[in-house]
């Protein structure tokens, strides 16, 4: 352009009489720059593959068998790519007309920068594709670094998601041998068994989440996730995100990406519902389409999803009592209540506290990092005396209590003694509080027993919630809303 500026005349036309000499001359040209390309690719890349329209090989460089460790090329052409080269994506450049200028491929332990280009015919018509990989690469040495980081982070990061979905608990975890315990641990072995909808009953403490793993982990679906829902734990405006899932933008702040539910989480393996009762009615209804439909319609979306899980529903309210009165759905109720599982308390099962104890302080120990510790008969007696209204879970606080304030090896009655008046103290005062000899409802006194308990902890934690939480034994979610409900103010 500059030229034709200056000069203020256009380049020569070539004459009509030797156009077609001009044409066949330009023709050759073109080939010749074209195989001197090809050439000049063939010569820079690591490795070279050619492909027909179907992605069946037709040729390869002399570096490529080399890196694929093939000896002999000849028994690789007009084969499939994939069958010749795994991870190849040569069909679907071919199939799709697009070049991928810049790829990485794994190949075995290798990472490999590659470029993939569909060719075509004089007509236009896509006739096959190249595939190289790229021989001096030392300039995007930091992006497939990167590359192999973010790889090894994503695995690291499965494998952790994995282990977290998997149970942690057998049958094996679940302490007791009296008559109540071995009937509940043969019936969870038939209820291991089959696909039906589980229903454990207990008081909070028992270990209900720990059975409920058990049955997954003997079940066929042990492969699969197990996720548990604490429904009393989640507020009443996320409940059918966290269950459902959400669409893309379903709502103001939503992610940009469709956000799984937990049913879709433990599709092929087992839901755990902790303290279904608490369930509010809309989401009972919800949830018992998916029971029935086994599909689920996404907060925001249109799409039904097909998923295939097992429910295992536990409380520790009376259900038959909440159906009768309206509370709780009545065909919801008799889904869930098909196997029915109760878990007998600890009180009724006095039995089993030596064996409980062992388990419990070996745990401890090893979570404080303290040297092994025992317990004396006489302190196991003291035990015994106890009603355990929070049964194994309190009993586990209390353990871990005697463990913090004592230093001697064995743990004695007189290490025990101040934590279980401490406990039983409220119960009392409450009582003392009522006209002439009027009954005290369980439920007064089981609070009381709970909010003297939750003070004492806090005060010797000196207000720290995530402490005084690990040594009440309940999570740190329970304890804020536990110091709501019972109106304690720190």
């Amino acid at each position: 352009m500059s030229s034709q500026k200056s000069n203020g005349k256009a380049p020569a036309r070539v004459p009509v009489a030797d156009l077609a000499e001009f044409l066949k001359k330009s023709e050759d040209v073109r080939g010749l720059v074209m195989k001197t390309f090809f050439d000049h690719l063939a010569n820079l890349s690591e490795g070279l593959v050619v492909v027909d329209k179907d992605a069946r090989v037709v040729w390869m460089n002399a570096a490529y068998p080399k890196l694929l460790g093939i000896d002999d090329i000849a028994p690789m052409i007009g084969r499939p790519v994939e069958e010749v080269i795994p991870n190849s994506l040569l069909r679907s450049v071919v199939g799709s007309g697009h070049a991928d200028m810049l790829d990485i491929m794994d190949f075995g332990e290798q990472t490999l920068a590659v470029m993939r280009i569909p060719f075509r015919d004089g007509e236009g018509n896509i006739i096959g594709g190249i595939g190289m990989t790229l021989a001096n690469a030392r300039h995007l040495l930091p992006i497939i670094t990167r590359y192999r980081q973010l790889r090894a982070d994503l695995a690291q990061t499965k494998r952790k998601l994995a282990a977290a979905r998997r149970t942690r608990y057998t049958l094996s975890s679940f302490i007791g041998d009296t008559p109540a315990c071995l009937e509940l641990k043969r019936l969870s072995r038939r209820a291991a068994r089959t696909m039906s909808a589980v229903l454990l009953l207990g008081e909070t403490g028992t270990g209900k989440e720990m059975l409920a793993q058990a049955i997954h982990a003997m079940s066929p679906r042990a492969d699969g996730s197990f996720i548990a829902v604490n429904l009393a734990a989640i507020p009443e405006t996320l409940m059918e995100t966290e269950f459902f899932g959400a669409a893309a933008g379903a709502y103001t702040g939503a992610e940009r990406r469709d956000r799984e539910g937990k049913i879709q989480l433990a599709d092929g393996g087992t839901i755990f519902l902790d303290e279904v009762g608490d369930m509010s009615p809309s989401l009972q209804a919800k949830l018992l389409r998916v029971l029935q439909e086994k599909e689920v319609e996404p907060v925001g979306s249109n799409q039904l999803i097909p998923v295939d899980v097992r429910v295992i529903a536990a409380t520790s309210r009376d259900l038959p009592a909440m159906v009768a009165s309206g509370e709780f759905r009545s065909d919801l109720y008799y889904r869930l209540n098909v196997l029915t599982l109760n878990i007998p308390p600890l009180r009724e099962r006095p039995s089993d506290l030596p064996a409980l104890c062992e388990r419990l302080l070996e745990q401890h120990c090893r979570e404080l990092g303290m040297p092994p510790r025992e317990i004396s008969g006489a302190a196991i007696d003291l035990l015994r005396q106890h009603d355990w209204p929070g049964n194994v879970r309190e009993l586990g606080n209390v353990l871990e209590r005697a463990l913090l304030h004592s230093d001697h090896e064995l743990i004695d009655a007189a290490d025990l003694a101040n934590i279980l008046a401490e406990l039983r103290r409220p119960s009392r005062s409450a009582a003392r509080k009522g006209e002439g000899d009027r009954t005290v409802p369980l439920a007064e006194m089981l609070a009381s027993a709970e909010k003297a308990a939750i003070e004492a902890t806090l005060a010797h934690c000196r207000g720290n919630k995530s402490l005084a939480a690990k040594q009440l034994g309940i999570s740190r979610a329970s304890l804020y809303e536990k110091l709501a409900a019972l109106d304690i103010v720190r």
